[in-house]
């Protein structure tokens, strides 16, 4: 099990490292290109969300990894579990956003990271 947790956690850091690294990088008319929701909100929120990828990937290996426990509640892999949380949020707000767009042939990919991301919350939470 702690293998496939570690696999899906390697697969989803790099996935979201990418699109978060893209999200803070790229001007506007580019991520336009690919991302249509960008017009929506604030270029800002569109920062943000790509910053918050960012650290969820890196907080998806780096606490296990580098052995951080958190010690007031005893259980090993908090900090990956709550990245792993956060992840899946921000999955969970995308998909009305693209069903309000009209786009609901991509939420496919927002329900696999989803799930996906819910699967290393609740391993590393000790729930599974």
């Amino acid at each position: 099990m702690n293998l496939a947790v570690w696999i899906i956690s390697g697969v989803l850091a790099v996935l979201f490292a990418v699109g978060g690294f893209t999200k803070l990088t790229q001007p506007i008319t580019k991520l336009r290109e690919t991302m249509g929701w960008v017009d929506e909100i604030p270029f800002g929120l569109v920062r943000g969300i790509g910053a918050a990828e960012m650290l969820g990937a890196a907080g998806l290996i780096l606490p296990k990894l580098l052995g951080v426990i958190d010690e007031q509640s005893g259980i090993e892999g908090t900090l990956t579990g709550l990245a792993a949380t956060g992840l899946f949020l921000i999955q969970a707000l995308a998909i009305p956003v693209h069903l309000r767009r009209g786009e609901a042939s991509l939420i496919g990919l927002n329900i696999v990271l989803a799930v996906a991301t819910a699967f290393v919350a609740a391993a590393r939470f000790g729930w599974l």
